[in-house]
């Protein structure tokens, strides 16, 4: 299915900008960038993978071979790129409710962009924009980000309990690996197929 490789989910958006706009949002890009706190929100939702956002100057696109004829473009294009876990509409959502100051501080320089608030206008907009992902790789097809966390947080244990067990009498190594599998218990799920849904 085009967009989705196991539990994750690619979106590429593409949003036309008035080319006296772009100065404006690079210099916001290179404040979200350096300030570290702005970018906290978007790092807290964890079931996202990245995001990025790109412009894309009207004289900046590629010119393969001088029979290919020179475009003249209007505008400049902001171009969005993110792989989550969910549905697309729980992405559009949790967007929408937590990041939407962000959103419309990025967003508001492309044409016809509503805002985000209200999320029903919201949506609409990002469905006329998006592109499909037509070959889409993962690494951990099956796995949400969430996954990945936790394997890693039971790796960490297992490394250490190897270290402090070494030592240990069997009735010690016992008590040890039982305290172990209490303690990486909400950490020992199973991968598969994401849910159903839009």
């Amino acid at each position: 299915m085009t967009n989705i490789n196991g539990k994750a989910y690619a979106m590429n958006a593409i949003t036309p900008m008035k080319p006296w706009k772009t100065p404006i949002l690079k210099l916001l890009f290179f404040l979200l960038g350096a300030i570290k706190p702005l970018q906290k929100d978007l790092k807290n939702l964890s079931f996202i993978h990245f995001a990025r956002w790109v412009v894309v100057g009207r004289n900046q696109f590629p010119h393969l071979s001088a029979k290919q004829p020179r475009e003249e473009l209007r505008y400049d294009y902001l171009l969005f790129f993110s792989n989550f876990n969910g549905t697309w509409n729980q992405y559009i959502d949790a967007f929408s409710a937590v990041l939407s100051r962000g959103l419309n501080l990025i967003w508001r320089w492309s044409e016809k962009y509503p805002g985000s608030r209200p999320v029903t206008e919201f949506k609409r907009y990002i469905a006329l924009v998006q592109f499909d992902t037509d070959y889409y790789y993962n690494v951990y097809p099956r796995a949400a980000t969430n996954d990945v966390k936790a394997a890693l947080r039971v790796q960490d244990a297992l490394d250490q309990f190897a270290l402090r067990s070494q030592s240990l009498s069997p009735a010690e190594f016992k008590t040890a690996w039982l305290e172990l599998l209490v303690r990486v218990q909400p950490d020992l799920g199973s991968t598969g197929v994401a849910p159903v849904g839009t």
